[in-house]
């Protein structure tokens, strides 16, 4: 510490630091803190005046119901199927070729237009097969006349040869001469026989039944067996016919049916699964199962009556395997899976949903077998389902509650259980099902 004497002896220059004042932050900082815990402390003071057992007022509003959609739970009859992907195949395609060598003069035929079997195509220019004919005509001709000679001569030299008047050399030659005309005669018919058969070739018709593809050829070209392209190709439309696959494992159930004479029926459907394309039958299954894929061949026939049907055409198939009749249907909208397995949300007479247990059976697109559980009548949610619990309270959309039964608008305490317009319930996209791209059963147990 430094003396009076040394103060006033310092130089003039050296002053005396300042402490350092608080930051303006720091002070604010500093009240919030205070004022949040006075508000705390305000707070207990409050809710300790609070009667014993009270607690602070809360809104009175009751909750509002969640707005669902239902459906009836009825007795009928639900499709056994098996879907599966396919491939249109022509049960005849016909690549026409000409059997013979020569100058096309003719095409009597439209690009895609409908033939039948034995109607003319195109014509080959006939003359030098005319006369190729007239010639072997001729031939045949002069060796039948040396056949009738050389036989007149033999007839001679046998009765001749009965009086010894002729050596025997004679009518065993005259013998050999007939046989050898004979021959002669027969070769001639062969070859006027090829003649006419080329002469036939030379007018090119249809084989088939079918629908004639685009023109190969033009007329003036000179054309050979050997062409690869041929004139044009036909293909068989109708009826047609489809291969699709199906799992091993339902092979033995197809089996059954058709020994037991049932006509398996096909449908075919779009890429897209939405457009039924035709209907048709199963005709057979392949002898052997792809090892690779664990899959089966079948062929099903299709009349293909307004032609939506092409060869090499992608398709989806569903095959009808049986029919459960008399069955109760629920819509598989309504299936719901967790904790206690499958189940649905069933509407009570109060107004509530109750969680109710079920197993299942076919279940066909829209619609699903029960095999327990369920009863006709029931009512069950098959919309808004991911907002309710057990004993939730609901309220039913106002167009089901317009569709409702007399009975069920009588009383205004109850709400209505009247099940919407479901219509067909057929699945209208059976290509978008988890089954069909896989060629599965809809069959769940």
């Amino acid at each position: 510490m430094l003396s009076m004497d040394q103060l006033r002896d310092a130089p003039k220059e050296r002053v005396l630091e300042r402490p350092e004042t608080t930051r303006p932050g720091s002070r604010r900082g500093l009240l919030w803190v205070v004022f949040l815990v006075l508000l705390a402390i305000a707070a207990g003071l409050w809710w300790q005046r609070l009667p014993a057992g009270q607690t602070p007022p809360v809104s009175s509003r009751p909750a509002q119901p969640a707005t669902v959609g239902a459906a009836t739970v009825e007795t009928g009859n639900i499709n056994v199927t098996v879907s599966a992907l396919g491939t249109v195949t022509s049960l005849a395609t016909v690549t026409v070729k000409t059997q013979i060598s020569g100058q096309l003069v003719l095409v009597n035929f439209t690009e895609g237009q409908d033939v039948k079997k034995g109607d003319l195509l195109a014509q080959i220019d006939q003359r030098p097969f005319q006369a190729a004919l007239a010639q072997a005509q001729g031939q045949l001709a002069r060796d039948e006349a040396l056949l009738k000679g050389a036989q007149v001569d033999l007839k001679r030299y046998q009765g001749l040869a009965t009086q010894n008047a002729v050596p025997r050399q004679t009518l065993d030659t005259q013998v050999a001469l007939v046989a050898q005309y004979q021959g002669t005669v027969e070769a001639d018919k062969a070859l006027v026989q090829a003649a006419t058969v080329n002469l036939d070739f030379s007018s090119i018709r249809s084989p088939i039944d079918g629908r004639v593809g685009l023109r190969q050829v033009d007329v003036g070209n000179y054309v050979t067996p050997g062409d690869p392209a041929g004139i044009v190709v036909i293909t068989q439309i109708q009826p047609i016919s489809v291969l699709f696959t199906v799992p091993e494992d339902q092979l033995q159930a197809i089996v059954q049916r058709m020994r037991q004479g049932a006509k398996l029926t096909v449908t075919a459907y779009d890429r897209s699964g939405t457009t039924k394309l035709d209907e048709g039958v199963v005709d057979t299954f392949d002898s052997q199962i792809d090892p690779t894929t664990g899959t089966i061949k079948l062929r099903a026939s299709f009349p293909n009556t307004d032609r939506n049907l092409y060869p090499n055409q992608f398709v989806n198939i569903e095959l009808l395997l049986n029919e459960h009749k008399d069955v109760t249907v629920m819509p598989t909208a309504a299936i719901q899976r967790g904790v206690p397995g499958t189940f649905v949300y069933l509407v009570n007479a109060d107004n509530t949903v109750s969680v109710r247990k079920i197993n299942l059976g076919v279940i066909d697109g829209l619609r699903t077998e029960v095999l327990a559980g369920l009863a006709p009548g029931d009512r069950v949610v098959v919309d808004g389902a991911d907002r309710l619990r057990d004993g939730a309270t609901v309220s039913l959309r106002p167009e089901e509650q317009a569709a409702a039964p007399p009975q069920a608008q009588s009383d205004p305490t109850k709400p209505s259980l009247a099940p919407p317009n479901l219509g067909n319930l057929r699945n209208p996209n059976p290509g978008n099902s988890p089954n069909r791209r896989h060629g599965g059963s809809r069959h769940t147990k």
